[in-house]
């Protein structure tokens, strides 16, 4: 509120000199000199958002998918290191085999054949160099709901209209049919991350505080992680340009609500967006010699042949 009243009073100040300087100026063209004073400085670089002007911090935060300003958005001729993509692959393949249409569990969910070829690509995935648990983790399991990257996989191509489920059978829609044999896999890569990051829910898959929507900062925190690679530093850049998050989580006596803010940054953009997309790796251990590990996000190449910014 500070900084606004500042930005107000400086504001004030230049059309008060204009005024001084130009006393015959009508309240109409006064009007346009406000206009191009506001303009002027929301197109200059703001040190808290890290360079960024606050015109292009609001097309990040507020513009259609398709609208996005200084970056390029393509999807990679090679998707075979992108999980989701894979697991959609085997979905979509088990469907046209059987007519455009499997059986779904008694529960709802995909079937065990789907769930064990989905397993089975652990090895292709650069994440394959963690030692994991295949009990219940995020790719590999022995039910849809002890495997999380493929559950998300399954929600988001329900979301991009590419499959539904009706009558106990997932069924892909016809002209996703149509896509697939027309165009490949690559026909849905944008689709699908387009409903990740504008209408996937990114707290369904823990049981954090829910009050933080970190969705409309996707494009902000994946231009800063590849810049530097560090969560750490990340959830410190997106504490200085949007302060008032903190404000927003939960109090607890266990945490103060800048680790709250990591935690919910590192769980639900890098582990399981960016990872599940093949977009970054993460160790997952946090403690080495009784002493903390750094937060770090290895990039892999299909993040940086997805997503081009503009300097």
């Amino acid at each position: 509120m500070d900084s606004i009243s500042k930005q107000h009073a400086e504001i004030f100040d230049d059309i008060e000199q204009t005024v001084a300087m130009n006393p015959n100026l009508t309240l109409d063209e006064l009007n346009v000199v406000a206009e191009q004073r506001m303009r002027e400085r929301n197109d200059r670089p703001n040190p808290d958002f890290f360079g960024l002007s606050p015109t292009q911090m609001a097309n990040w935060l507020y513009a259609p998918f398709q609208e996005l300003n200084h970056v390029s958005i393509s999807t990679p001729e090679d998707l075979s290191a992108s999980p989701v993509m894979r697991y959609l692959a085997i979905i979509l393949d088990e469907a046209i085999e059987q007519e455009g249409s499997f059986k779904a569990t008694a529960k709802g969910n995909l079937p065990t054949k789907v769930v064990r070829q989905a397993s089975d690509l652990l090895s292709e995935f650069a994440v394959s160099q963690y030692c994991i648990h295949i009990g219940f983790n995020e790719f590999a399991g022995s039910n849809e709901d002890k495997f999380n990257a493929l559950h998300y996989t399954r929600i988001l191509a329900e979301i991009a209209g590419i499959i539904y489920h009706k009558s106990g059978r997932f069924h892909v829609k016809k002209a996703a049919q149509k896509q697939y044999q027309t165009h490949g896999l690559k026909a849905f890569f944008l689709p699908m991350l387009e409903a990740a990051v504008s209408r996937y829910n990114w707290s369904y898959l823990d049981s954090m505080d829910d009050n933080v929507d970190l969705r409309t900062f996707w494009l902000f925190m994946l231009w800063r992680l590849q810049s530097h690679s560090s969560i750490d530093q990340l959830a410190e850049e997106v504490n200085i340009a949007f302060p008032d998050l903190i404000g927003q989580l939960d109090i607890n006596d266990y945490f103060t609500p800048q680790e709250t803010l990591k935690t919910l940054i590192r769980s639900r953009f890098v582990e399981r967006f960016l990872q599940f997309w093949g977009f970054v790796t993460v160790n997952p251990k946090r403690i080495f010699n009784k002493e903390r590990l750094p937060a770090k996000a290895d990039i892999q190449p299909l993040l940086t042949q997805t997503f081009q910014f503009e300097n």
